[in-house]
Parts: C-alpha cells; sequence; structure tokens
C-alpha cells in the first residue's frame, strides 16, 4: 500500500459471516493441464487444474476449477480466484481470492470453500503486484456477500 494511503486506510472491510457461503464439496479430479491465467499486468501466471466442484449457488450450479502450482500432485489448498455480482460496487472489481483446504476423507478428496474467508489480491492495495485474474468460468454472476468487501465510504 502506498505509504501516502496509510493516513486514510482503517483497516479491511468485510461483510457479516454467512454459513450460507461456507460450503465442503467433493472434488473432482483434474487432469493436471497447465493453463495460463491472465494477470493485471499481462504476465501469465501458469497453474494447474488440480480437479472441479459444482456450487450449488441460488441462481443454479455453477462449476469452478480448483488451481494448483503446476508440479504439485498434493496439494495441501487450491486456488479459487472468482468474480462475482459485487465486483466493482462492494468488492475490489477484477475480484477475490480463496485459498481453500483440502481434505482426504474416507468418502474422498473434500474442498472448503467458504467464501467468508475472501480476499482481495494485493493489487488491490497498490501498484507493481501481479496478480491472477478469475478465468471467464469463474464470473459467478450471483452477489456473494461474504468475505472482504471494499470500505463503506461513509465510514472514517
Amino acid at each position: 500500500m502506498p505509504a501516502e494511503a496509510l493516513a486514510d486506510f482503517h483497516g479491511l472491510s468485510y461483510f457479516a459471516p454467512d454459513p450460507e457461503w461456507a460450503f465442503v464439496l467433493p472434488v473432482e479430479p483434474g487432469d493436471g493441464s497447465e493453463v495460463t491465467l491472465a494477470t493485471n499486468t499481462g504476465e501469465a501466471r501458469p497453474m494447474a487444474r488440480f480437479g472441479e466442484v459444482t456450487l450449488p449457488l441460488p441462481d443454479g450450479s455453477h462449476r469452478l476449477t480448483l488451481f494448483a502450482p503446476p508440479g504439485d500432485e498434493a496439494p495441501a489448498r487450491v486456488f479459487v480466484p472468482f468474480r462475482d455480482g459485487t465486483s466493482g460496487q462492494d468488492t475490489y472489481g477484477a475480484g477475490r481470492y480463496l485459498d481453500a483446504p483440502l481434505a482426504r476423507t474416507p468418502e474422498g478428496l473434500r474442498v472448503s470453500l467458504d467464501f467468508n474467508l475472501a480476499y482481495h489480491p494485493y493489487c488491490a492495495y497498490g501498484d507493481g503486484w501481479t496478480c491472477p485474474l478469475p478465468p471467464r468460468e469463474h464470473w459467478l454472476s450471483v452477489p456473494v456477500r461474504a468475505g472482504e468487501r471494499l470500505p463503506d465510504p461513509e465510514q472514517p
């Protein structure tokens, strides 16, 4: 964050926690193929398709890819960048991120997608950061009013 912005910075803002936005979902294995995520700086960010989940949303289910660093065949967490109906209004316009933990259970691999833990990328706070952008298929049509949000301009 630039030094001149610190005087007006009063901490991070969050939506009220909402248990309706916390999911534990079965993971469908991905093929591990490498994909390139676009970034805010134009640099390529290689990631691997670790798996997929079907996210139940108010307007119907939505498929999300779970990304992992290339070559990591047993990550503890997966990366899920997304945009939603709050992007550019209540949340950072380029989207938010989830670092979602994986659990190996007798029923199979599960991922915890808790949108209450969604956060803005570093590039939301200052220049000089390279941030992956959510792929188009990760643009959710519904507003996700959970996790980090932009500060309320009315609050000091």
